[in-house]
């Protein structure tokens, strides 16, 4: 058996890929999690909006050690840096602007995409967990352009990617692109497609771990 030549995009590398593709000027919620260190990865002279559901509009990096303000918070309750015309307002006003369609991206975690798009991110539909769908569903709906930060893989090495969502549904075909540790795949009516992935993991195997067709 070949050993695997490639290597997993950190936490960090990952942020900085999704980072990579936010356009300037565009107004963009990060979700819970992995989602927030987008914030640190934005390029250099590229103007982002970055919004909270909790009522806040122009977000900057994450505060320096010791400098941390809790009375400023995004919605995960992580303490968030403002940037100078920044704004923080009413819960309401935040999701009006959700539902409103003013976001052009939200960046989600997930625990299940389907291939074509459909968004598990609220419960695995465990006995006794939480239901914690927050504001999850208005963002994959409201926004332009829904993206997913995730690992490709669980940990037992199941795909993430899958042909049918075994959880509840957070959205119906509402993810347009995967940003994964090992590849980053775009959802379409007639399936996945590959944007890039790391390099010495070859298109085989990326098949063979999502288990699912990638057109090229």
């Amino acid at each position: 058996m070949t050993m695997a030549t490639y290597q997993r995009r950190t936490k960090d590398q990952l942020a900085a890929r999704v980072a990579q593709d936010i356009f300037d000027g565009a107004v963009v919620n990060l979700g819970i999690g992995q989602p927030t260190l987008v914030a640190n990865h934005l390029p250099a002279g590229r103007e982002v909006i970055l919004h909270s559901e909790n009522g806040i509009l122009g977000m900057g990096p994450a505060p320096a050690e010791g400098a941390e303000d809790y009375d400023l918070i995004n919605a995960g309750k992580q303490p968030v840096t403002l940037l100078a015309g920044g704004a923080y307002f009413h819960h309401a006003d935040s999701f009006a602007m959700m539902r409103g369609g003013h976001l052009d991206i939200c960046v989600l975690g997930a625990f299940q995409v389907s291939a074509t798009g459909d968004l598990a991110n609220w419960s695995t539909g465990e006995a006794g967990a939480i239901p914690a769908v927050g504001g999850a569903m208005d963002l994959a709906v409201g926004a332009k352009q829904t993206w997913v930060m995730m690992d490709l893989l669980t940990k037992k090495g199941e795909s993430k990617i899958v042909a049918e969502c075994s959880y509840p549904l957070t959205g119906i075909g509402c993810v347009k692109r995967v940003y994964s540790d090992l590849a980053t795949l775009a959802c379409t009516p007639a399936g996945l497609k590959l944007i890039d992935a790391v390099e010495g993991l070859s298109h085989a195997e990326l098949e063979r771990l999502v288990g699912l067709p990638i057109a090229t």
